[in-house]
C-alpha cells in the first residue's frame, strides 16, 4: 500500500513538473500494480484517467482516447450517468475524440452527456460550460458542418462566453478558451456564409 501511494505521488509530481516522459512508466507501473493486488474499481479508474492525461500531454492521442474511453465506460457502470466522475470522464473522452477528429463520435457522446450535466450540475457549472465548448468545437471543426451547425456552435459559444465571464471573470483560462473557440466558430461561419465573389 505504501509503494502504491508513493507511485501515485511520484506520477503526480512528475506530471505537475511537466516531466511527462518520466511520468509515463510510473503511471503504467502504478496501474499494473493496482490490477495485480486487486484494487477497487474506483482506484483503477482514477489511475486510468491520470495515465490517459499523461498520454494526451505526450500527444499519444490514440492511446489517450482508448484509456479515456475505458475510464468513461468504467465510471458509467460503477456510478451511473448522473455522477460527477462519469460526467468528467465523458468530457475527457469527448475531448480526446475531438483531438482525433472523430467529430461524429464526440457529438454522439456529448448529445447524451451535456443535457445530463445541465440537469445535474446546472447550466452555469464549469464542467457543463466546458462540455458545451467541446460540443461546439465538434460542430464547427467538422469539415462536413452545415450552416445550421455553424450557427448553433456560435450561439452556444456566445451563451457560454457570457456565463463564464460573469461567473469566473475575463482572466479565467476557461473564459479565454471559450472566447478563442467563439472567434474560430465565427470565422468558420463568415467563411461559409459569405458568397464567393470570384467569377
Amino acid at each position: 500500500v505504501v509503494r502504491i501511494g508513493a507511485m501515485n505521488l511520484l506520477g503526480n509530481g512528475l506530471d505537475a513538473a511537466c516531466h511527462y516522459e518520466d511520468a509515463l512508466p510510473v503511471r503504467e507501473a502504478h496501474l499494473a500494480m493496482l490490477r495485480r493486488v486487486g484494487a477497487s474499481e474506483d482506484s483503477m479508474l482514477i489511475v486510468q484517467s491520470n495515465l490517459a492525461s499523461t498520454y494526451q500531454m505526450l500527444r499519444r492521442v490514440e492511446e489517450a482516447s482508448e484509456m479515456y474511453r475505458d475510464a468513461y465506460s468504467g465510471r458509467l457502470k460503477l456510478d451511473g450517468e448522473q455522477d460527477l466522475g462519469t460526467l468528467q470522464a465523458a468530457s475527457n473522452y469527448a475531448n480526446a475524440l475531438l483531438n482525433l477528429k472523430r467529430f461524429e463520435d464526440a457529438k454522439a457522446l456529448l448529445r447524451k452527456s451535456v443535457p445530463t450535466a445541465r440537469r445535474v450540475l446546472g447550466e452555469n457549472d464549469q464542467l457543463t460550460l466546458k462540455m458545451r465548448k467541446i460540443y461546439a468545437r465538434a460542430l464547427y471543426e467538422d469539415a462536413s458542418a452545415t450552416l445550421d451547425d455553424l450557427r448553433e456552435a456560435v450561439t452556444m459559444l456566445q451563451d457560454a462566453e457570457r456565463a463564464t465571464r460573469r461567473l469566473l471573470g475575463g482572466a479565467h483560462p476557461l473564459t479565454g478558451d471559450i472566447e478563442a473557440a467563439l472567434r474560430e466558430a465565427q470565422a468558420a461561419l463568415r467563411a461559409r456564409d459569405t458568397p464567393s465573389t470570384s467569377g
